[in-house]
Parts: structure tokens; C-alpha cells; sequence
């Protein structure tokens, strides 16, 4: 049974993506994309397992691997504002694609540097590629996926992402323990995510993204597909929900600037906010750890243990994430966790309980990757698509660019007024965190047509009925 531009809703075409149920097609994308993702975070701690070993091999001070660091952030800083820009222009696939090679590359290079100034360079430029990756990689999530559970799968991809830690925690162990050589292999294993590309050559390009060019008839096409998969696994489909807004058929990419006009200019100010509290309370409390609790009088090898519990809150949370992002109002979800998290953090410092000390870490790292998998997917909902990169590229960069500013600050206030100073200031990051994002739109069940218009008072109850009956059934 074919599908006919009457019965789908020629002009609807978001709508008609939005009422399918999850398909095969959506199933593949997903692993396609938790590929990248998982390969995305393995390459980015790739330089802390093997940190330890450059500094005895090459007698690297603590300011040089700091160096380091810094211009890894400043790379996905970079890169996170160009790559939304490209992606806006030249499409998500394309985009994904071309940065996930580019991250894989400079991180296969790293492996024949041959001092810490040609380490740092290679180290920006992957930061470059991963950044840009992984936000084209969540906007297309996003915008592929029913609005009904688009939360839920950006929630998985992160868990499998997540998985790429420890997982390189462990090959990072393996290879280090071949011999003086062994960290070279370390980042040829981050740079795995070549592979990755010759399964993204299969995805869809975004019809929404077609629809913003003026391509309607390659968006129709697409669109066509996924719905005759969607009938053939599962029969008859939801009805087309009616749009609360038809976007225009084409909207050239408009750049920085419509980021800060009307509505706009509110979405961005609160995201920024938003993701440079997160940088700064999350790296803030997951680098500096060990460091306090040995500041603290906890002896070195413990410190790392705990370190290590703690993190397995992390894969955890995510999942969390992914089973309440759209249960419940997306907006609301983060400023719950925000709070939930400066309290963790504040009892963190005042405590020397090695069990409590397990304890409320555990619960920063999972309550933290539940804000992140939310985050994720709000952001991509606060812009038009024809900004939607840009826009998203932009804040996820800033919160970047201030880690590179970061560990100074914290390393002051450890300095000038003792370990309970930073635990205080990572809390009131996530205190304003959750103050900035109280002021946001509500997005949950809401085409991201919707926020074509920039209106923040769209409540589209009419829409959501037939969608929330088609997530039941799924």
C-alpha cells in the first residue's frame, strides 16, 4: 500500500515525520548515530589516560598538560560554532560526516607528535571535529525523530557515548601496558570513529532541512520513505496533526545575527547560561576530585577509587534521561537537576565520609548526564531549522570556550581560600543554571515547526493528541 500526497499531507511535511511511529529506519539511524557518539567521547578522553605516561616520558610539567587541555577546549570551541554554521548551509549528514573524518584524522596524528607543542595542536583540531560532530549528531536526533520521543533516543545515543569512557579507560590500560610505544596506540583507537563514516553514508538528509532550502520535492521523497517503512512494520498510521505553524518553503540560513533578535535573542541568552554553568560545574567537579580529596587528607590511591565509583553514575544518569525527557516537561526536568546536583555538591564539600563521599559524587555524576541527555535535546528545540546549527553550535561553544578559563579559577579559589570555596562556587554555577532556565519556553510534544514563528506561548494541544496515542502503541 503506497501512501498519496492527499492522504500524508503534501504540505505538512514535519507533521507527517512527527505521527510515525519508530521504524526499522529509525532504529538504524539510531545506532548510526550511537556509533559517532560513543566514539565522540572516547576520543575525548583519550589525553587524560594517557596524560600520566607523557609526563614521565617526556618530562611534561602540569602547565603543559593543563596547555593541553585548554587548547582542546578551545578547539570545540571553534569548532562547535563553525560546524552549527556549516551544518545550517551545507546539511546535517553532510556535516556529521565531513567532521567525524576531520576529529578522526587529527586524532590518529596525535599518535606520531613528537612534542607538546605539535600534541596541543593536533588535540585542538580534534577538539575541533568532535565538537562539531557531536552537536550536528544531537540537532539531528532532534529533527529525525517524532517529537513525542525525541528525548528518549537522544538519551540513548548519550548512554552508548557515554560507554565510550570507561571502555577506552580499559583498551587505554591494554595498550600503555605494550610498551614505551603503547600510548601512540591509545589515540589511533580514538580515531575508530573513521568507521563510523561509511555507515553515515547511509542516513537521510533532514526534510526539515530540505524544506528550509526550498528543496520540497527531496524532503517529499524522504518523507515518503520512512512513512511507507512505518506501514509496512506497523500497519495503519496516526492521522496528520494539524500544524500550529507552516514554515516558509524556503528560509535561507540568516547567520549570528537573527540569534539575537526578538525571542531569539532571549533562547540564546539562557542557553549560553545554561551550557557555560554546566562546563564549569561539571568539569569543575569531575577534574578537580581527586585533587581535593587529597587536598582533604584522603591518601592518593583511594582518591582514584572513589573517583572511579563515582563515575559510574554517569552511563546511569543518562539512562534516566533518556526514560524521563519526555515524560515530563523538558524545561522543568533541568531545573530540577540543576538544583538536585548544587545540593549534591554542596554536601559533597562539607563531608570527609568516604561512604558519603561516594555517595552524594555518585549522585552529582547522575543526576548531572540526566540535565546533559535533557540539554541536548532542548537546545535543539529553541531555534527555527534555518538557525537551528548555529544557534545550537554557538552555546554549546561558549560553554566550552569557559573551561578554557576555568581550571584557573578554580585553581585560585582552591589557592586563596581552601577546597570548600570551589565546591560552593561549582553549586552556584548549577544554582544559575537552574535560574536561567526557568525563564525558557516549555517544549515537550511540540513540532520543532513550532518554533519557526519564535513564539514562546505555543501550546499545541491539538497536535499532541494523536502523537501521544501513536507513543502508546509504540
Amino acid at each position: 500500500m503506497r501512501i498519496t500526497p492527499n492522504e500524508s499531507g503534501a504540505n505538512n511535511l514535519s507533521g507527517r515525520l512527527d505521527r510515525l511511529p519508530v521504524s526499522s529506519i529509525h532504529r538504524k539511524t539510531l545506532v548510526t548515530l550511537a556509533i559517532i557518539y560513543f566514539f565522540e567521547y572516547a576520543d575525548l578522553n583519550t589525553f587524560s589516560f594517557v596524560a600520566p605516561v607523557l609526563k614521565k616520558e617526556w618530562g611534561m610539567s602540569v602547565t603543559e598538560i593543563g596547555w593541553i587541555t585548554s587548547s582542546s577546549f578551545l578547539g570545540m570551541f571553534i569548532g562547535s560554532v563553525f560546524g552549527g554554521w556549516f551544518a545550517d548551509r551545507y546539511g546535517r549528514k553532510r556535516a556529521i560526516m565531513m567532521m567525524t573524518l576531520f576529529f578522526s584524522v587529527f586524532s590518529m596524528l596525535t599518535a606520531v607528535a613528537w612534542n607538546p607543542v605539535i600534541l596541543g595542536i593536533f588535540r585542538f583540531l580534534t577538539g575541533m571535529g568532535v565538537s562539531a560532530a557531536l552537536i550536528n549528531s544531537s540537532t539531528y536526533i532532534s529533527e529525525f525523530f517524532p517529537s513525542v520521543s525525541r528525548g528518549k533516543f537522544q538519551g540513548i545515543a548519550l548512554v552508548v557515548g557515554l560507554l565510550g569512557i570507561p571502555v577506552t579507560g580499559w583498551i587505554s590500560t591494554l595498550l600503555i601496558g605494550l610498551g614505551p610505544f603503547g600510548w601512540k596506540f591509545v589515540f589511533i583507537w580514538g580515531g575508530m570513529g573513521i568507521v563510523g563514516v561509511w555507515f553515515l553514508r547511509h542516513l537521510h538528509e533532514i526534510p526539515r532541512w530540505h524544506v528550509s532550502r526550498g528543496e520540497t520535492e527531496k524532503a517529499e521523497a524522504i518523507v515518503r520513505q520512512v512513512e511507507e517503512q512505518a506501514l509496512r512494520e506497523k500497519g495503519e498510521l496516526p492521522p496528520v496533526p494539524e500544524p500550529a505553524y507552516r514554515p516558509q518553503a524556503h528560509m535561507a540560513a540568516k547567520g549570528y545575527r537573527e540569534l539575537f533578535k526578538g525571542k531569539y535573542r532571549h533562547r540564546t541568552l539562557i542557553l549560553a547560561m545554561a551550557w557555560i554553568f554546566q562546563t564549569l560545574g561539571f568539569y569543575g567537579f569531575g577534574s578537580w576530585v581527586p585533587t581535593l580529596l587529597v587536598q582533604n587528607g584522603i591518601m592518593l590511591d583511594k582518591s582514584l577509587l572513589y573517583s572511579t565509583l563515582i563515575t559510574i553514575g554517569a552511563p546511569l544518569g543518562a539512562l534516566l534521561g533518556a526514560m524521563i525527557s519526555d515524560r515530563f516537561e523538558r524545561k522543568w526536568n533541568l531545573v530540577a537537576s540543576s538544583l538536585f546536583i548544587a545540593i549534591s555538591v554542596f554536601f559533597y564539600g562539607m563531608t570527609v565520609n568516604p561512604l558519603f563521599l561516594i555517595a552524594f559524587g555518585f549522585l552529582v555524576n547522575l543526576i548531572e548526564r540526566t540535565y546533559s541527555s535533557n540539554l541536548y535535546t532542548y537546545t535543539s528545540e529553541m531555534y527555527p531549522t534555518s538557525i537551528r546549527g548555529t544557534g545550537y553550535g554557538l552555546t554549546y561553544g561558549l560553554g566550552r570556550f569557559s573551561n578554557v578559563l576555568g581550571p584557573m579559577l578554580i585553581s585560585l579559589l582552591l589557592l586563596e581560600f581552601g577546597s570548600f570555596s570551589v565546591f560552593a562556587f561549582i553549586s552556584l554555577c548549577w544554582v544559575g543554571s537552574a535560574i536561567a532556565l526557568s525563564f525558557g519556553p516549555a517544549t515537550n510534544r511540540r513540532s520543532l515547526d513550532d518554533f519557526e514563528s519564535g513564539e514562546d506561548e505555543i501550546r499545541p494541544f491539538e497536535r499532541t493528541r494523536a502523537m501521544t496515542a501513536m507513543a502508546k502503541n509504540d
